[in-house]
C-alpha cells in the first residue's frame, strides 16, 4: 500500500487531497467542533492546508501531534509557522501550550490503509494506537486516505481503535458502534 500511495502523481494527491477537505469541512464533525488535531502529512498522505485554513477563519482551536519518546502528545498551534522538523523529519509543533487528546472535539488520523469497517493500518509503531487507546476520548477519529487506501478488511485485534469516520476524494464512510462486524454507512456530499 506505501508504494502504492508513493507512486500516486503530484496532480493527483493535489487534487484529491482537496476534495477530501472539502468533504471534511462540510461534515457536522467539522462544524460542531471546537478543538480539532490536524497532522502533518508526508509520503503522499493527504493534505490538511486547507482543513487548517477554515479551522482558523471559524475560529477553532488547533493542535498537531509531536513524538516525545514512545508517545505523541499535542500541542496548541496558532499558525503554520508554529510547525517544525521533528522526530522522523515531520513537522511538529515547536510550542509548549500543550492539549490532552480527551479534550480535542476532532482528531484526523492518517493512516497507510484503512477498511470498510473502521480499522485502520498505521506505520506500524503505534503512536496513534497508544494515545487514544489509553485516553478517555470523547471527540471524534476522523481518517484521511485515498480511495486506493481503502480494502474490505484489515487484520484487527479486539483493542484496535476504530474511526468514526473515515473521508476519501469519493466518499464519507460513517462507522456505528465499532463493533467489529459493523457495517458503514456511505454518505455522499453534505453531511
Amino acid at each position: 500500500m506505501l508504494g502504492r500511495r508513493r507512486a500516486l502523481a503530484l496532480e493527483f494527491c493535489l487534487d484529491a487531497s482537496l476534495r477530501i477537505q472539502k468533504q471534511v469541512v462540510l461534515t457536522r464533525e467539522f462544524e460542531k467542533a471546537a478543538s480539532i488535531a490536524l497532522y502533518s502529512p508526508i509520503l503522499n498522505e493527504v493534505y490538511t492546508e486547507e482543513i487548517f485554513r477554515a479551522a482558523q477563519e471559524s475560529g477553532k482551536e488547533l493542535a498537531y501531534p509531536r513524538v516525545t519518546g514512545s508517545v505523541i502528545e499535542f500541542a496548541r498551534v496558532l499558525s503554520r509557522e508554529d510547525l517544525r522538523p521533528g522526530a522522523f523529519g515531520i513537522l511538529e509543533p515547536v510550542g509548549s501550550d500543550l492539549i490532552a487528546a480527551s479534550n480535542l472535539d476532532l482528531i484526523l488520523v492518517p493512516g497507510v490503509a484503512f477498511d470498510r469497517t473502521g480499522h485502520r493500518l498505521g506505520f506500524g509503531k503505534g503512536f496513534y494506537d497508544r494515545i487514544l487507546h489509553n485516553t478517555n476520548l470523547q471527540g471524534r477519529r476522523l481518517g484521511l486516505c485515498f480511495e486506493l487506501q481503502l480494502v474490505d478488511r484489515l487484520p484487527a485485534e479486539s483493542h484496535d481503535i476504530h474511526m468514526n469516520l473515515i473521508v476519501t476524494e469519493k466518499n464519507i464512510y460513517r462507522f456505528g458502534n465499532h463493533l467489529s462486524d459493523d457495517v458503514p454507512q456511505l454518505f455522499t456530499g453534505r453531511t
